[in-house]
C-alpha cells in the first residue's frame, strides 16, 4: 500500500510527517524544485514547517505522474488552485483513492472539492479529510481528530484504517458534502471573529458570531443537502472553535489584520475571502440569508468598515432565536402537518421518521408546537425529538 501527499505546504508536510512515523511508502510531492532540493537537503521545510523534521521514511518526490499512481492520493493543495490541479494530473494510472484535504468552495464553478474530484478523475473513489487541526500540531503527534467523508461506506471503512495514527483519530462519515461545507464556511467566520478582536470589539462579540456563524453553516448546509446535524461534527463545530479562537489561523489573522487596518502577505492562502464569495453567489440562487458572509465580502473588498459592518449586522430585524431543545410533545400520528410545503405526514407509522420542520408551523388539528425532527414510538401515539 502506498501513500502519496500531493502539495507541500504545511498542511501537506505536517501530514507526511504523521503518516510516515508510523508507516512506509508515504511519498511527499512538491511543485518547486528549488524548495524539494531544500527540503532533501534539510530533511525539514524550513519555508512551510520549520523545525519539523522528517521521519527516515518519509520520501521525497519530484515525479508527479509516479506520485499520482500510488493507491491513495492526498491532495494537500490550495482549493482555488485544485480544479487547475487536477486538470493537470496524469490519468494514465491513476490512484485507486483521492482524498482533498482542502477547505472551501471553487469560486469558478461553485462546486466543493469532491464534486470537482469526481468530475475530472471519475475513475478514482474520492474522499475528504476535514477538521480541526493545525499543522504544527500535527506534525508534532500532539492528538487530533479529523472527519474522513466518503459517499461510499466501505472505502471510508478502509480509507479509516489506512490513515489513522496513534495520534490521529479519524471519524468516518458518508455526508461529504456536510463535511465539505463545514470546513468551508468556518473560515469566513474565522474572518469576522478576527476583524472583531483585530478592532478591539472584545470577547462577547466574537462568542456572538461564533454562534450565529454556526447558524448561518447550518442554514447555508441544509440549503445544498447536508444532513441534518452535519455542523455538529469535527469538521464543523469543531473546526470552527479551532480557527475562530487562535491566531494560529490564517484566515483569523487575516480578519485580525482587517479589524485594526493592516495590510496582510498576499502570498498567504487565505481560503474563506474566496469561499465568502463562492457562498454568497450560492446563498443568492438559494435565497438563503448570509448576513454575516455578506459583511465579510464587503470587508475583504473594502467596500465598507468595520464600524459600518457592526452597524449592519447590529440593526438587523430582532427575531427569534432557532435555537433545539430536546422534549415530547402529544400528538397523534395522524395529525397532519399545517402551513407547509414539505408533504403532509398523515397515517404516520411507528418507527417513521419525518422531516424538518419550521418553528412557525403548527399541527393542522390541535394547532400545537410541531417537532423539528421526530420519530414516532413503536407504543403510544406520542412524538419524540427535537423540538424548536
Amino acid at each position: 500500500m502506498s501513500i502519496s501527499v500531493l502539495g507541500a505546504g504545511a498542511f501537506g508536510t505536517a501530514l507526511a510527517i504523521a503518516l510516515a512515523k508510523h508507516r512506509p511508502g508515504v511519498r511527499l510531492w512538491a511543485r518547486d524544485a528549488a524548495q524539494l532540493h531544500n527540503m532533501q537537503t534539510a530533511r525539514c521545510n524550513q519555508k512551510r514547517l520549520p523545525n519539523m523534521g522528517f521521519p527516515e521514511a518519509l520520501e521525497l518526490a519530484a515525479d508527479l505522474a509516479e506520485c499520482a499512481a500510488a493507491e491513495i492520493v492526498l491532495l494537500a493543495v490550495p482549493m482555488q488552485q485544485l480544479g487547475g490541479f487536477l486538470s493537470a494530473l496524469p490519468q494514465k494510472n491513476s490512484p485507486t483513492y483521492l482524498v482533498s484535504c482542502c477547505k472551501g468552495i471553487d469560486l469558478a464553478t461553485g462546486k466543493g472539492a469532491s464534486a470537482l474530484l469526481e468530475a475530472q478523475a471519475p475513475n478514482a473513489q474520492a474522499a475528504v479529510l476535514t477538521g480541526p487541526s493545525f499543522a504544527t500540531d500535527l506534525a508534532a503527534g500532539s492528538p487530533t481528530a479529523l472527519s474522513l467523508a466518503c459517499a461510499d461506506a466501505a472505502a471510508g471503512l478502509y480509507l479509516q484504517a489506512q490513515l489513522s495514527t496513534p495520534s490521529l483519530r479519524l471519524y468516518r462519515s458518508t455526508d461529504v458534502t456536510g463535511a465539505e461545507l463545514g470546513g468551508a464556511l468556518k473560515n469566513v467566520i474565522a474572518i469576522a471573529c478576527g476583524v472583531t478582536i483585530g478592532a478591539g470589539l472584545g470577547d462577547s462579540a466574537r462568542a456572538a458570531l461564533m454562534a450565529r456563524g454556526y447558524v448561518e453553516m447550518q442554514r447555508f448546509a441544509a440549503s445544498l443537502g447536508a444532513r441534518d446535524h452535519a455542523m455538529e461534527s469535527l469538521s464543523g463545530l469543531g473546526d470552527l472553535s479551532l480557527t475562530c479562537m487562535s491566531d494560529k489561523s490564517r484566515n483569523y489573522r487575516y480578519g485580525h489584520a482587517l479589524g485594526q487596518q493592516k495590510k496582510f502577505d498576499p502570498l498567504i492562502t487565505v481560503e474563506g475571502v474566496a469561499t465568502a464569495k463562492a457562498a454568497l453567489a450560492l446563498a443568492k440562487v438559494q435565497k438563503i440569508d448570509l448576513p454575516i458572509t455578506q459583511v465579510v465580502v464587503q470587508l475583504s473588498e473594502d467596500k465598507i468598515e468595520v464600524a459600518e459592518a457592526v452597524d449592519l449586522l447590529m440593526s438587523r430585524p430582532q427575531k427569534q432565536e432557532e435555537a433545539w431543545r430536546f422534549g415530547f410533545l402529544n400528538l397523534s400520528p395522524a395529525h397532519g402537518l399545517g402551513r407547509t410545503k414539505l408533504p403532509r405526514v398523515r397515517r404516520a407509522k411507528p418507527g417513521m421518521a419525518c422531516a424538518i420542520i419550521r418553528p412557525e408551523i403548527s399541527c393542522a388539528k390541535c394547532k400545537s408546537e410541531t417537532a423539528a425532527f421526530f420519530i414516532i414510538p413503536k407504543r403510544k401515539n406520542r412524538l419524540s425529538g427535537w423540538l424548536r
